[in-house]
């Protein structure tokens, strides 16, 4: 058995669990600060996406029928689950973008705030529907929930898809979401790069592709949106 294949490849997260899959390649994780491999994230296709797709249509109708209220206090424990657990996501964060410490405990916190106020504010916005988030390095937790909440709160169901550079944040994240008591389905997490932007664009129920990061990279995800017919949102 060679050193790779002692290394564990990050699971997706579909329908309030852990999903394990095989794709045809996989993206070697490094340290930032050591270089040092530490996981592999799964290069995701047009199969996979629609797995991630179907399980956020089959959470929809109930999601989106709960009171505002009844959304918003799930989000209000999510918010208090990831305070808990602060220093592990900036752990996370640190390892895979190089962020110093006081930058990705920032960024925690950014998350956190972003959590609170959306779920304060009353009313959702965003997206409804099933909604594509997709987020690059830059900020891997805060950028996709600032995306992500409003939408949330306002009835949508989602789909993450995070940078194969870091996506051990996003996958914490949604873990948590299931011990906040979010109903499986609601929160599904798909891994890969532009083919799983592309098996997302091309799902006929998702209904708005968001993106949050680097303006190259959002233009480009913009432009598999476009081709696909799907609202583009950064």
């Amino acid at each position: 058995m060679s050193e790779s294949d002692e290394i564990l490849a990050i699971p997706l997260w579909l329908n309030g669990h852990a999903y394990l899959t095989m794709p045809p390649a996989f993206f070697d994780v490094r340290d930032a600060r050591s270089g040092q491999i530490r996981r592999r994230t799964p290069l995701c296709g047009a199969r996979e996406a629609q797995a991630a797709v179907d399980a956020a249509c089959d959470a929809l109708q109930s999601w989106a029928t709960l009171t505002v209220e009844a959304r918003a206090r799930l989000l209000t424990r999510l918010a208090e689950a990831l305070s808990g657990y602060a220093d592990h996501f900036a752990g996370l964060i640190g390892e895979e973008t190089g962020k110093d410490g006081a930058a990705a405990g920032a960024e925690v916190t950014a998350a956190v705030h972003v959590l609170r106020a959306v779920a304060t504010a009353g009313a959702g916005t965003g997206g409804n529907g099933v909604v594509a988030v997709v987020s690059d390095q830059l900020a891997p937790l805060l950028g996709p929930l600032q995306l992500a909440t409003p939408a949330l709160l306002g009835g949508a169901t989602i789909v993450l898809k995070p940078s194969p550079q870091a996506p051990s944040a996003a996958f914490a994240l949604a873990e948590l979401t299931a011990r906040a008591g979010f109903p499986g389905g609601v929160v599904n997490l798909l891994h890969g790069d532009l083919a799983a932007v592309e098996g997302l664009c091309s799902a006929p129920a998702v209904s708005m592709v968001r993106f949050a990061g680097d303006r190259e990279l959002g233009t480009r995800v913009a432009a598999i949106a476009t081709r696909h017919g799907k609202p583009f949102l950064d």
